[in-house]
């Protein structure tokens, strides 16, 4: 009996320790929670895959760009019939990007898409940025830019390079093909 009461609070005591360890759904979870399910799309993109050329690149700017070291995409493509599972896969997007611990770092509208981008870390240092479109057309694109040293305010005017560059089609493809 002593031993089973003891198992039994081992297990309750494991149990609380996972739960307070876990803050509710994370992004991370929601990208491997979905790579493999229906209308969405996964894809790993290295930094190099982008045409920047550097030499028009301020020092700052230079510095933003090598500290990324790589992007990860997940999208989900919308259709006519599923207008109801757009808005509930947005409305969890939205539950996990308002967190707290998410900072707002811009907010555009990029040809006619509203565009997030949101933060973990600190003014000094993000972990990792968020860039999250969407579009009642099409669906949406939730890019994590994972890096060493990333600065928010350096992640700024990168983003202004970004959307100027060229990007090599040929890696993004599926993700091109994906969304037409």
């Amino acid at each position: 009996m002593k031993r089973t009461i003891n198992h039994m609070l081992l297990l309750l005591l494991a149990t609380f320790v996972f739960v307070s360890c876990n803050d509710g759904a994370s992004l991370q979870r929601y990208f491997v929670d979905n790579q493999e399910s229906k209308n969405f799309i996964t894809q790993d993109v290295p930094i190099s895959m982008l045409k920047i050329d550097e030499s028009e690149l301020t020092e700052e700017q230079k510095e933003a760009y090598h500290s990324v070291k790589r992007l990860n995409f997940l999208g989900y493509k919308t259709n006519e019939t599923d207008s109801e599972t757009l808005e509930i896969e947005l409305a969890k997007i939205k539950t996990i990007l308002s967190h707290e611990k998410y900072n707002d770092l811009a907010e555009f509208s990029d040809r006619g898409n509203k565009v997030v981008v949101k933060y973990l870390g600190n003014d000094e240092e993000a972990d990792e940025v968020v860039v999250f479109g969407s579009s009642k057309e099409m669906g949406f694109g939730i890019v994590r830019v994972l890096g060493d040293g990333m600065s928010p305010d350096k992640m700024v005017t990168l983003i202004s390079v970004l959307q100027k560059s060229n990007m090599d089609e040929d890696q993004v493809h599926d993700i091109i093909n994906f969304f037409k």
